[in-house]
């Protein structure tokens, strides 16, 4: 009995701190859809404490994070953002997300690529 308590503890722990981790999440796509970054980056924050453990969820935090950066004009924070994004997970779909914001950057004239 001792141990299927345990076991429901450990279950809803873990449960509730993915429901929150998607509740940040959510409210960080919603406030910057409505344009507020900065709320937008205290929530990508929050979610970034909530989301230790699950580092397959960085690259995502991170996009929206430099799409909120390159939103406040603060275009040489997004590409170290974008870069750190195609460094750490070279693979992923965000890597692919970020080498496109790092052409489009260039293309406007805020990103100089390294030959």
């Amino acid at each position: 009995m001792r141990v299927l308590t345990i076991v429901c503890a450990a279950l809803l722990v873990t449960g509730c701190g993915r429901s929150a981790l998607d509740r940040s999440l959510d409210s960080a796509y919603g406030f910057y859809e409505q344009g507020d970054c900065g709320q937008a980056t205290l929530e990508l924050s929050r979610a970034e404490r909530l989301s230790r453990s699950r580092s397959y969820l960085q690259p995502e935090i991170s996009l929206l994070r430099g799409q909120c950066l390159e939103r406040q004009g603060l275009f040489v924070d997004a590409v170290e953002t974008y870069q750190f994004i195609v460094a750490r997970y070279p693979v992923s779909e965000y890597a692919y997300r970020a080498r496109a914001r790092l052409e489009t950057l260039r293309q406007l004239g805020h990103h100089v690529a390294a030959k």
